[in-house]
This record gives structure tokens, C-alpha cells and sequence, in this order.
């Protein structure tokens, strides 16, 4: 009997026979930290029917999905960019960045790339097409969003270690209304972004 959490397995790629990096990020909604980004060749053979994007999983069946997917991948890559680098130049950019950035660390170069949503720039000289909703579709930007989403995760529980009063354990620095309440009642930390609108409009940072 199948579990809830499977379904029909998602194809590798979208073009078999083709080393197929598919890519995606992670974080690009917070109001604190990096935009993590990851990049993942698959074996034309890989079947499995718990992978699916990131938001439809459990947080340890992500984590278990992670380990795998890091010991059958031809290649994975993760990368991130900065709170400071996205105020300079606008979360778009810094996602597209952070892509960029894991498709360097692949340590097989792919001969094409695909996308999750529906803005890229162009890598070196690859050919490259974007998804919208690609994570639910292909396996392999699927499996890109697993590790954006973990590795990102891994990050802020570390963060909540050092600014505990913004419960980033729970929110992961996504725009909750009690992150919102602690920015107004402490300020915000060195990692929020501060280009994005953190707080409520009924709400003051403090002088």
C-alpha cells in the first residue's frame, strides 16, 4: 500500500540523454538571511516516489531525501547569498545569483540547465529553460529545492542560536506575525534584509 506522501515518480530531467542541471532557491520570501540556491544532475535511471518539491514534504522526509539525493546524484551543488548582497542588489538578482553560484560548484558540468519558476539569466553558454512550478515537475529541480530548503534551514537554526528573540527555529525568517512583533520590539538583526518590509504598518521599530 502506498503512502500518502508518493506518487507517480517525477522524470529525472526534461531532456533524457542530457547531463540536466535543475535548479532553485530557497528563502527568497524571508525577511532574514541568505537566499540559498541549489543545483542537481540525476541519473537518467533515478526513480523515486517520495521526491517532490520541497513544500508538499515533511521536514524529515526532506532531510531523509537529502541524504539520498546527495549520495545518487552525478552531481548537486548548494549555494547562497547574502542579507547584505540581496539589499544591493534586489532578491530577483540575488536569487539568479545564488543559482549561478551552484552551478560553478557542480563538480560535472551540466550541457543544460532548468529552472524552477519563470526568471533566469543566462549561464556561461548553456541553453536553459524555466518551469513554473518545475519543482513538482521534475525531478531533478525537485531535488534542487530539498537542499535549498535544508541547507537554508541549517542556516537560520544556527542564526536562532545567536538572536534567539526572533524564533527563527520555528519562522525561519519568513514574514510570520510574531518575527514581525520581535523586529518592532528589538530591532532587527545584522541578517535581516533591510530593503524588505519588516514590519506591519501599525508597527514602529523602536529609536
Amino acid at each position: 500500500m502506498r503512502s500518502s506522501a508518493e506518487h507517480n515518480p517525477l522524470p529525472p530531467c526534461s531532456a533524457k540523454g542530457v547531463l540536466e542541471a535543475g535548479c532553485d532557491e530557497a528563502g527568497r520570501g524571508c525577511l532574514a538571511g541568505p537566499v540559498f540556491a541549489a543545483a542537481v544532475i540525476l541519473p537518467d535511471d533515478f526513480n523515486n516516489p517520495l521526491l517532490n518539491d520541497s513544500k508538499q514534504l515533511t521536514e524529515r522526509r526532506r532531510y531523509e531525501l537529502r541524504e539520498l539525493i546527495e549520495r545518487e546524484a552525478v552531481a548537486w551543488s548548494v549555494a547562497s547569498v547574502d542579507a547584505a548582497e540581496i539589499d544591493r542588489i534586489n532578491i530577483l538578482n540575488a536569487s539568479i545569483l545564488a543559482m549561478h553560484k551552484a552551478l560553478d560548484g557542480l563538480k560535472v558540468r551540466p550541457r543544460a540547465v532548468i529552472v524552477d519558476g519563470n526568471r533566469f539569466k543566462p549561464y556561461r553558454d548553456l541553453p536553459w529553460t524555466t518551469f513554473v512550478k518545475g519543482d513538482g515537475r521534475f525531478a531533478n529541480i525537485a531535488a534542487a529545492s530539498i537542499l535549498a530548503k535544508t541547507y537554508r534551514d541549517d542556516f537560520m537554526l544556527n542564526a536562532h542560536a545567536e538572536w534567539p528573540v526572533y524564533g527563527w527555529d520555528v519562522n525561519k525568517g519568513y514574514p510570520t506575525k510574531a518575527h514581525r512583533e520581535a523586529i518592532a520590539a528589538h530591532g532587527p538583526s545584522e541578517i535581516h534584509r533591510m530593503t524588505f518590509r519588516l514590519l506591519n504598518p501599525q508597527l514602529e521599530l523602536p529609536l
